[in-house]
């Protein structure tokens, strides 16, 4: 199962909108994916669901058990272990186990299991696991190739386990100071995460148990919300692009490669502008900007604007598929 994680502990760069388009561009590509939402503000369930549907999933008296904190139930009240996840059928190739904003109370069950993991105590071992056996459940029901996580942006207990079951990391950056001073952040505490999970993980009383492999490999940035000017970012941003390469290899990557733009560096995958006017269309619409038609409003300017970013998020696509 390959997971990918888009994680950045600095809020605001437009994550989820991109881990939302990168899951249709993979189904549109013939990739069968699954999209776990994980980020208590649960906008990546809002981006796919209406209103209508997300009342149903969360009202206990209408429909219960049907988001990621029903399969996390019977582990919560202490009455069993996880069950299967409901998951929502999106398209023939696009699915979703849907998020819930009370899945913020969880942060202090998984804070209390990371540390009793370290005493061999299996119930601390379910529940640090629990997203990767939901993950896993999801993905062998609906036969997904690439499972898609959309996190929270933080370096609480929830990330912590929904990160070490990531296979893969795709870290999203706006062009400003405020990503590049998370970016410094980001690499060591992912290394952390991984070197102690790999403790943990060693000390595993229920060898029955299926837990996640700890990977967390940052496969590269995609710098978004950037203005553009003959297709190169605005001089505006100039001076924080400029720092970036340096900034993902010396932190995150910890090579010390010496990159010096993002054209040549290949870990950069690629620049995804704000498409502004159109995100409202395809709000509206349930449906990403580049599957916005002339009934939906994408016309004239909007029409092209529309094929432009298709382009752009296939090219974006094609390289994470390179590197996962």
């Amino acid at each position: 199962m390959n997971t990918l994680a888009f994680f950045n502990n600095k809020g605001g760069v437009g994550k989820t909108t991109l881990a939302y388009h990168v899951s249709w561009m993979l189904a549109d590509l013939g990739r069968r994916v699954l999209v776990v939402d994980l980020d208590p503000q649960s906008n990546m369930t809002s981006m796919f669901l209406n209103e209508r549907r997300l009342e149903q999933i969360w009202d206990p008296d209408v429909s219960s058990g049907q988001s990621v904190m029903g399969a996390l139930e019977p582990l919560i009240n202490g009455t069993g272990d996880i069950k299967e996840p409901h998951v929502e059928r999106i398209n023939s190739r696009l699915y979703l186990v849907p998020g819930d904003l009370l899945l913020s109370g969880y942060e202090a069950e998984l804070s209390e299991a990371w540390g009793n993991c370290l005493d061999r105590r299996q119930p601390a071992f379910r529940h640090t696991s629990a997203f990767h056996r939901i993950a896993e459940m999801a993905a062998q029901k609906t036969q997904a190739e690439i499972v898609i996580m959309d996190v929270g942006p933080n370096f609480g207990a929830i990330n912590r386990s929904a990160l070490i079951s990531a296979t893969h990391v795709l870290v999203p950056l706006a062009p400003d100071l405020f990503s590049l001073q998370g970016l410094r952040n980001l690499g060591p505490t992912l290394r952390q995460w991984r070197d102690e999970w790999n403790d943990r993980k060693s000390r595993n009383p229920a060898k029955e148990l299926s837990l996640p492999t700890g990977e967390i490999n940052p496969i590269g940035y995609a710098i978004l919300q950037f203005g553009v000017r003959d297709n190169r970012p605005v001089k505006a941003y100039d001076r924080w692009v400029s720092k970036i390469p340096d900034t993902y290899h010396r932190s995150v990557l910890g090579d010390g490669a010496k990159v010096e733009s993002i054209e040549t560096d290949p870990s950069c995958l690629g620049l995804v502008k704000h498409y502004r006017s159109l995100v409202p269309l395809a709000m509206e619409a349930r449906k990403p900007i580049f599957h916005l038609k002339a009934a939906d409003g994408a016309i004239g300017a909007h029409y092209e604007a529309v094929q432009q970013c298709g382009t752009a998020f296939r090219e974006l696509t094609e390289k994470i598929l390179e590197r996962i």
